[in-house]
């Protein structure tokens, strides 16, 4: 049975997981270039995401990680990316499927992208929690953008809410 119309807001979110998988791939390839750097928020129970145990009782809902100064083998397979990142001084390997990604910002020029987790079109309830690692990276999608905290370059920015393409 054809749909009546077009699900523009599953069709943009497709497309900009595709977006965030070209920006990885870029960084995987060539490193960060110049000031950028990234917060992702993610869910944690997600299927798919392997983290070790002792993470996940910390984070059992949603976590940002910070691809910035030092982190190792980032690679972007399919539908998911991998990254290893230090945590309490010890190097820890992570696999976040890419359907998992909350949030992604890159503070250092403004830039930053929500996602409402619904990949079969269906919206959602209410509104969406608070992460638990960061809330200033997670704006409530009924009130104004939030901005971010300061760049080094002293500007902010506004996450790209895709809540007002859906239909209501």
């Amino acid at each position: 049975m054809a749909e009546d119309s077009l699900n523009y807001g599953q069709i943009m979110q497709r497309a900009l997981r595709r977006f965030v998988t070209d920006v990885l791939c870029i960084v995987a390839e060539n490193g960060l270039p110049g000031a950028h750097h990234f917060y992702i928020t993610f869910e944690t129970s997600h299927p798919g995401v392997d983290m070790p145990e002792h993470l996940r009782s910390r984070y059992p809902d949603k976590m940002t990680i910070v691809l910035q100064e030092w982190f190792e083998d980032l690679a972007v397979a399919g539908d998911r990316f991998s990254v290893t990142l230090s945590f309490d001084g010890a190097a820890e390997r992570l696999v976040v499927p890419l359907n998992a990604i909350v949030t992604f910002v890159d503070p250092s020029v403004e830039f930053g992208l929500r996602f409402d987790g619904q990949e079969d079109g269906e919206a959602e309830e209410g509104p969406v929690s608070e992460t638990d690692s960061d809330p200033d990276l997670d704006p409530d999608p009924a009130g104004p953008p939030r901005k971010f905290p300061k760049a080094p370059n002293g500007l902010s920015g506004d996450v790209v809410s895709l809540d007002r393409f859906r239909r209501h």
